[in-house]
């Protein structure tokens, strides 16, 4: 590559067209007819005023209550999902799996009219789980 080439990649335009052709609000380029040209802005318009109206649907939309607490709930159980999948990671497993298993046994204790049993068994699970970590806790610091 001698200087000559070299000046010329300098001078090497990256733009889409020249900067005294009429563009519209894409950056698309506009017609030198002023008759095709002015068909163009009206439908350029027309697309602008019907994104605008669909803009306001959507906020209209999305302030009634019950859209605005479908939306809360929704990012809640993302949150409480994303929560457990990731105290769930060390264990290799996740919500997806574990869900079936935990919806049948729901259901076998609900069937059964066991739930007081099972809440008392589950929190006497997390009790003992919980000392067993504090006792493993302080045995490390002993060491």
């Amino acid at each position: 590559m001698d200087k000559d080439d070299h000046q010329d990649h300098k001078h090497h335009k990256h733009d889409k067209h020249d900067k005294n052709e009429p563009t519209g609000l894409a950056g698309h380029k506009h017609s030198a007819d002023p008759v095709k040209r002015k068909a163009e802005l009206l439908r350029e318009g027309e697309f602008y005023r019907a994104g605008v109206s669909y803009a306001k649907a959507q906020v209209k939309h999305g302030a009634r209550p019950e859209v605005m607490l479908h939306s809360a709930l929704d990012h809640a159980t993302w949150a409480l999902r994303a929560r457990a999948d990731a105290l769930l990671k060390p264990t290799g497993t996740s919500i997806s799996v574990i869900a079936p298993y935990a919806l049948t046994a729901f259901n076998f204790l609900r069937q059964r009219r066991m739930g007081k049993q099972a809440l008392a068994g589950a929190v006497l699970m997390g009790v003992a789980g919980w000392y067993m970590k504090k006792r493993r806790a302080q045995s490390q610091y002993e060491v």
